[in-house]
């Protein structure tokens, strides 16, 4: 696959040379960013139609400007297009154009949270626990219910009435269960007298058991942790997108922009072979 994605690559920088009379210095930068993807994007063949995800392209790409995003998006567009031109079946995904925000959510570190969940009362450690495993909004914590969590799963109603499913650890069922025993509630995990706790009690719930430590953290920021911290170790963004309900991987790209930003950084400050290339500058 990749190996003919290459071939196609040749033919396509001999096009942009003969027929459109670009520059050395654009097609060698077409070519690097071709192969960059051709090796990072997740492609598929099935019934004769290629099909490139370039969430995981996007990913590793994140750091970048947005003008450097933007034109190694428009270099693959150009590829993809001169494909389709040559009668080949090309889908593309994950190219959609992200407006990034100025400033996203900080991720916390584990110890921040455990520091936070040692001092926090009942309540509030089973509101941070659940929000930084399971990557909720505090919309779909206030209406997390007793009878959604069956079989080390929990139904999670999310936007716009969109279900979705996600794994719970057994000791968070546990957990849940001992909060029960001493909270009992009709339906809803978080009640006041057989009365759903509003999103505002409870984010102020949240926001005070991390002040008691010092800490300035809102819930939302608990979420952008657990997907932070779930694609720094390794999982796919497409699962990631699925178990965070967003419609479109796109999303999750601004979520984990920063943690990857950080990660970068770490690389390029301990591999010794980046060390070495930048001492030799």
């Amino acid at each position: 696959m990749n190996e003919l994605l290459h071939r196609n690559k040749e033919d396509f920088l001999k096009y942009l040379d003969t027929m459109r009379g670009y520059s050395p210095l654009t097609i060698r930068s077409y070519h690097d960013t071709i192969d960059e993807m051709i090796n990072t994007a997740e492609i598929t063949e099935s019934e004769g139609e290629l099909s490139i995800n370039l969430m995981p392209f996007r990913l590793k790409i994140a750091p970048l400007k947005a003008k450097s995003i933007a034109a190694k998006l428009s270099a693959i567009r150009s590829f993809v297009k001169y494909l389709r031109d040559n009668d080949k079946r090309v889908e593309l995904r994950g190219d959609e154009s992200v407006k990034v925000p100025k400033t996203l959510p900080k991720p916390l570190s584990h110890e921040q949270i455990t520091h936070a969940l040692q001092h926090a009362d009942p309540k509030a450690a089973l509101a941070i626990t659940l929000l930084y495993t399971m990557g909720l909004r505090i919309s779909e914590l206030t209406h997390l219910r007793l009878s959604d969590m069956e079989n080390n799963w929990s139904r999670v109603h999310g936007k716009g009435s969109k279900e979705r499913d996600i794994p719970m650890l057994e000791s968070i069922i546990q957990m849940v269960r001992d909060y029960q025993r001493h909270n009992p509630s009709l339906e809803y995990i978080f009640e006041d007298k057989g009365v759903k706790l509003s999103e505002n009690s409870l984010r102020y719930t949240i926001i005070k058991a991390f002040a008691k430590v010092g800490l300035k953290v809102t819930p939302h920021q608990l979420r952008h942790t657990y997907a932070t911290e779930l694609l720094n170790n390794g999982a796919r963004i497409a699962d990631v997108s699925e178990l965070l309900g967003h419609a479109s991987m796109a999303t999750t790209q601004i979520y984990t922009k920063l943690g990857n930003a950080l990660k970068m950084e770490h690389y390029h400050q301990a591999h010794p072979l980046c060390q070495t290339h930048e001492d030799s500058k």
